[in-house]
């Protein structure tokens, strides 16, 4: 029996559960590439990215190419940890 306090409250929402699945399996992926991927607008990029940096679970780079501003994104290790844990709960939770 799982306890439905071990899903993680971060990753509720569709999008940053989105952002995460995309992380998990590549190395770094822009804003333009991930908004894309995800279908959703740059505001709700920008707000869930944030809250996901916030916690730790994501990084964000930020540069210039060009003279053209560049934010990219990954995964970081905690965030990988975190996540696993909400998938494997999940998984738990639908009994595989």
């Amino acid at each position: 029996m799982i306890n439905i306090n071990q899903l993680n409250k971060e990753f509720e929402s569709r999008v940053r559960l989105g952002i995460m699945s995309v992380l998990m399996v590549n190395d770094w992926v822009d804003f333009s590439e991930m908004k894309s991927l995800l279908e959703i607008t740059d505001g709700n990029m920008a707000s869930h990215s944030n809250a996901l940096e916030k916690s730790g679970y994501i990084e964000v780079k930020k540069e210039f190419v060009g003279k053209k501003p560049k934010t990219s994104y990954r995964v970081t290790q905690s965030g990988r940890e975190a996540f696993t844990e909400h998938i494997n709960a999940l998984e738990k939770l639908i009994g595989k």
